[in-house]
């Protein structure tokens, strides 16, 4: 054989030898990606699940739905309204940052911000970008599809009532917990318990399955409170009207359930719009009509007066000798406008004469006069539970030193809060008998203390009828068609080195009808400006109008129907 023919037989014997060598690598190779699946199928399938739901399959909180909060009529005072928020995971959106501008834009934030807090984030797995979004602002976010963005569906709280009854209901933090006023004291009851569920992501981190629920959401319970809406709304408007009026720093307005304790409205100025979060600052969202104290002035003397007549030395008409107009205490000489001379108690507390309620004062045993006003609540917290009551000032009567005793019979020397002095008047208004103070709607009375004699409570009651009647300080206070019992204080403010002269709080607080009292009010106006600012001046009126409107909404009958005409009588005597 030639050469060329053994060259030919090599060649071919060599091919063969590198197509059964290639064959076999593949026949190998296919056996070992067969032996490789079958390890991965059938003895290691846990762990791929694993790492499957490693990479799609998430843990996401679904938040409770917070209950309600209503007054007691059952219209709504705070409500959660579901919204959705845009949170990222940083890594995944790493990815995609060149268009972060675009992320801003649609947030509207700025970008640079926005950049700085993805950075800043990049070991973490969840950033909260925005919450809170309309339902249109989410969309467009959601519209870009950037990777390891989402959407998590939360609740905001929404006050229908705006700020006319902001200082009760109180605000919730963005993560809707309570944060102020009722919204915090119940927060327990309110706030419900969040649940959890697995769901399946997308390769951009999306959810686009439900898988499991792990635990379902509870729900909070809704609160009906005390709150009568259609009062807190008039008590809202009269107050803020005279705050603009006379120019005064602040006020507060408190009206109780005589009979059984409720608080059907309560209201202050400055006030503060719980759904707009800029407005929240501690000057404009605190409850000064339970977390601020101030020294009473003469609307103090019904409690006086009341010990007086409890300790068995007095009566209505027992006579006091307010001549020559003025007493001394001490170094102190205490004064009326006026010299009264020899007036009935009756009088005394009608013309509010300082001489008068102070020579009462000092005829008692010390111990007596002190333990009729704690009886009242003075000196201790009421029973509203509100976050950040104050409990007042009422010192013991070991460290009382005459010119103590003197100057607490008008209302120096002591500090109550709005609640605590209308609590004290509905106790003389519920026959001496002092019901716990409650923010929540009761479906009835609950059990009281009596804290004076029925016959005590009455005489004090008829006494404090005179404060409104013609020649009285109240008369502003009167209601058309009510009798209304009441007393007025004006009281200087204590400042740096001593009483102001110039700077007054002007009172009034009060029963309505006086015959069988449904409702006890005070108003408190801080400093008002010009010539007016006393009490009969300030804030009687505004009971009045408060109470006229009140009564009507209550459906209270009137007791004290105008004396017809003599015409009316004459033309009654011709027709019979």
């Amino acid at each position: 054989m030639s050469r060329g023919a053994e060259t030919k037989q090599q060649t071919a014997r060599r091919f063969v030898g590198r197509t059964v060598l290639v064959g076999t690598f593949f026949v190998f190779a296919a056996g070992s990606l067969v032996a490789r699946a079958v390890h991965l199928q059938v003895f290691n399938k846990e762990f791929l699940n694993e790492q499957a739901d490693t990479r799609h399959l998430r843990t996401e909180r679904i938040t409770a739905h917070r209950g309600a909060i209503m007054d007691r009529n059952g219209e709504a005072l705070a409500i959660s309204t579901p919204v959705d928020s845009i949170w990222a995971n940083p890594q995944e959106l790493a990815v995609a940052v060149d268009q972060v501008p675009q992320l801003a834009n649609a947030l509207d934030m700025d970008s640079q911000l926005l950049m700085r807090r993805i950075t800043r984030s990049m070991n973490k797995e969840f950033l909260y970008l925005k919450r809170h979004l309309s339902p249109e602002q989410a969309h467009r976010v959601l519209a870009l599809k950037l990777p390891g963005v989402n959407v998590i569906r939360e609740y905001r709280r929404y006050y229908p009532a705006g700020e006319v009854a902001g200082h009760v209901l109180g605000f919730t933090s963005v993560d809707d917990d309570g944060q102020e006023g009722l919204e915090l004291e119940f927060n327990h009851w309110l706030g419900g318990e969040s649940g959890s569920k697995r769901v399946l992501k997308d390769r951009l981190g999306r959810s686009v399955e439900n898988v499991e629920s792990i635990r379902p959401p509870s729900p909070g319970k809704d609160l009906r409170t005390s709150i009568d809406l259609r009062l807190q709304y008039l008590a809202y408007r009269s107050l803020k009207s005279a705050i603009r009026e006379f120019k005064a720093n602040s006020g507060s307005i408190v009206i109780l359930d005589v009979q059984t304790g409720e608080v059907l409205a309560m209201a202050n100025q400055p006030s503060y719009n719980p759904n707009d979060r800029s407005q929240y600052s501690a000057e404009r969202y605190r409850n000064r009509a339970i977390t601020d104290i101030f020294e009473p002035g003469s609307s103090i003397k019904p409690l006086i007066i009341s010990a007086a007549l409890e300790s068995g030395e007095y009566r209505a008409n027992s006579l006091i000798d307010t001549s020559p107009g003025y007493v001394v205490v001490g170094a102190k000489r205490i004064e009326d406008r006026r010299n009264l001379g020899r007036v009935s108690l009756t009088t005394v507390l009608a013309r509010s004469s300082n001489v008068g309620v102070t020579k009462v004062a000092m005829s008692l045993e010390p111990d007596q006069l002190w333990q009729t006003m704690t009886r009242f609540g003075l000196g201790s917290l009421t029973t509203s539970g509100f976050p950040g009551e104050s409990a007042g000032l009422l010192t013991h009567f070991n460290h009382w030193r005459p010119i103590s005793q003197a100057t607490l019979a008008y209302g120096y020397g002591l500090s109550v809060t709005p609640l605590q002095l209308a609590h004290a008047y509905a106790a003389i208004g519920n026959g001496g008998i002092m019901r716990p103070v409650s923010l929540v709607a009761l479906n009835e009375p609950p059990p009281g203390e009596r804290v004076l004699s029925e016959d005590t409570a009455l005489a004090v009651r008829r006494m404090m009828e005179e404060v409104v009647r013609p020649g009285g300080t109240g008369t502003k206070a009167s209601v058309t068609g009510y009798r209304i019992a009441g007393k007025t204080g004006t009281a200087w403010k204590f400042t740096a080195g001593g009483y102001s002269q110039d700077r007054y709080l002007s009172i009034f607080a009060g029963l309505a009808p006086a015959s069988d009292p449904r409702l006890a009010a005070v108003v408190i106006i801080d400093e008002p400006k010009g010539e007016l600012y006393y009490g009969s001046d300030v804030a009687a009126p505004v009971f009045s109008d408060v109470m006229a409107e009140s009564l009507r909404l209550l459906a209270v009958p009137p007791d004290a129907m105008p004396e017809r005409a003599e015409g009316d009588g004459i033309m009654q005597a011709m027709s019979q």
